[in-house]
């Protein structure tokens, strides 16, 4: 793929500076990200409506509390931010009447003062204005000790906040963090008039019934099925364009695929169409289907509590014995590119000097017998009264992932590891299961970067993990002191070229420790309907209705 086409090339300077990114797109837009000028300069009609089908469950509808990228395809519906992030990696304002920049004042040259300027004309669904409160409402739930928030970073470092008026809130940095902008590009803003009344908002009805200002009304879910979404009139950006939005939920891959082809799906969603698929797909009359470089990286994952992965040894062999070319080729149709690194390989901060996989089961085996890991009479192999036997699960339904699982399973037994398969259904999978580490090994696909930002302290630093009381997305329950060092000295960088030296060791060091298994960067096969217009890829956000408030039918 061409640098020309991809949105992960070399930043400059300024767009690539966690603060002076700002300076560079701070442009106070009328619309919404994605908007584009026929669209904007036609008269808003709301008709019809639209089916979205995504193959995993969404289940958690506060946004500030731990979940997973299907669920933000309802949060990018529903909620708004202070400034979104485009697909050019370019900051647009949206509940902000400006993008904070230290050129217009909003921040101060040495990061540490912030103040951003708010819209007077957005309203809750509720009918109740937004306003600065809400702001620092969110920021404050977000750190509370009390909440089960998905993410303290870069807000824990907030001081001084402060309501100046109904549109302006001021605050400082304790010291300046580079990731920042970042994550209030993908911080959505939540009405204090209602979660903030509620006595437990880990329990909160909000939660089940969220409330936003976003283009679309919460309707009703039927849990299993669908969830139904109704058309905000009173929007204050672009759109929305189709009366009810409908999120259907369609467990098996090749069912979704089977009702995109047959028209009762209007938009493929996560997790699109399967590239066994492509061939037939590619010339389906009345359709848009394209191959998308995505930023998500697809890996075998370790529970690093468990006793059989505490030898690295163990997960040294284990991805010797795993055949990554051939699965891309027999299972993938060689679309994704395999990688060694959770950064993708368009990014300024990918390393592409880490050491090369090498599917070799000879040595996979000499690893385990030097580390004492011996057969025992069932012909698994074992160590210190700990067998080399675990489950791997992943979603049911994904039935290329299933082939997946047995492949490796056939390897590993040739290996004398026993792998049982163990999948789940979506929302099972990737609740609690998954966010408080219940599982052995997971199959799963992670965006492990802040749009295009390198910080990956939410996944790889040793107090976010949520199985032992953080807040973050550290599932494998990871932890190395030179990691979080790391972290911190890179959040604290602002020029890009010497920030990149940071971010080169820490996946060196995840290279060497293997916490999980790298094995491609997706390459996505999206589809849609050729008459809905502006559905639009976007690799900073890790849902494709990013921009859903100007999807339309043409």
């Amino acid at each position: 793929m061409s640098d020309q086409n991809n949105p992960f090339m070399k930043p400059t300077r300024r767009q690539a500076l966690g603060l002076m990114a700002l300076g560079a797109s701070g442009l106070v837009l009328s619309g919404m990200p994605g908007m584009g000028k026929a669209l904007a300069a036609q008269p808003k009609t709301i008709k019809g409506q639209l089916t979205v089908g995504f193959s995993q469950e969404p289940t958690v509808f506060n946004p500030h509390m731990p979940h997973i990228e299907v669920d933000e395809g309802i949060h990018f519906s529903i909620f708004d931010t202070l400034f979104s992030v485009d697909p050019e990696g370019k900051f647009v304002a949206a509940l902000a009447a400006e993008v904070p920049t230290v050129e217009n004042g909003g921040i101060s040259a040495d990061g540490l003062s912030w103040k951003a300027k708010l819209r007077d004309d957005v309203k809750w669904h509720d009918g109740k204005p937004f306003t600065a409160e809400d702001v620092k409402f969110t920021i404050d739930l977000l750190v509370d000790p009390n909440f089960r928030s998905w993410r303290k970073t870069g807000h824990e470092l907030v001081r001084d906040l402060t309501v100046v008026s109904a549109t302006e809130i001021t605050w400082r940095m304790e010291k300046p963090f580079a990731p920042y902008p970042s994550i209030l590009a993908s911080t959505f803003i939540t009405p204090k008039h209602i979660l903030g009344a509620e006595a437990d908002k880990n329990t909160a009805a909000f939660n089940n019934a969220p409330v936003g200002t976003g283009p679309f009304k919460w309707s009703e879910r039927v849990a299993g099925d669908h969830i139904l979404l109704e058309a905000n009139a009173d929007y204050f950006g672009d759109g929305p364009y189709v009366e009810k939005l409908i999120y259907k939920y369609v467990p098996d891959l090749n069912v979704m695929y089977t009702q995109f082809k047959t028209g009762d799906i209007d938009v493929v969603g996560l997790q699109w169409i399967t590239p066994d698929h492509y061939d037939e797909a590619k010339a389906l009359e009345g359709k848009a289907v394209d191959v998308v470089p995505g930023s998500t990286i697809e890996s075998f994952t370790f529970n690093m509590e468990r006793p059989q992965f505490k030898d690295p040894a163990v997960r040294e062999a284990l991805y010797h014995a795993i055949d990554k070319q051939s699965i891309i080729d027999a299972l993938y149709y060689g679309l994704p590119a395999p990688t060694e690194s959770y950064v993708p390989q368009q990014s300024f901060y990918f390393n592409p000097d880490l050491p090369k996989h090498e599917y070799d089961i000879e040595k996979a085996k000499k690893l385990l017998d030097d580390a004492g890991w011996a057969a025992g009479a069932d012909g698994i192999r074992a160590k210190d009264g700990v067998k080399l036997s675990f489950t791997c699960s992943t979603t049911a339904g994904n039935h290329i992932r299933e082939q997946v699982q047995q492949y490796m399973q056939q390897s590993f037994k040739d290996l004398g590891v026993e792998m049982t398969i163990s999948n789940l259904p979506p929302a099972v999978m990737w609740g609690d299961y998954w966010m408080l580490s219940k599982f052995d090994t997971v199959i799963v696909g992670l965006d492990f970067l802040t749009g295009s930002d390198p910080d990956t302290s939410d996944f790889f630093r040793s107090n976010s993990s949520p199985a032992k009381g953080g807040a973050g997305q550290n599932t494998w329950q990871f932890a190395n002191t030179e990691v979080d060092d790391l972290l911190t000295k890179g959040g604290e960088i602002f020029v890009p070229e010497d920030r990149k030296a940071v971010y080169l060791k820490i996946q060196e060091i995840m290279r060497k420790e293997l916490p999980f298994l790298p094995l491609f960067q997706y390459a996505t096969v999206r589809g849609h309907k050729k008459e809905v217009e502006n559905v639009i890829p976007n690799v900073n956000v890790r849902i494709d209705t990013w921009n859903v408030a100007t999807w339309r039918w043409a």
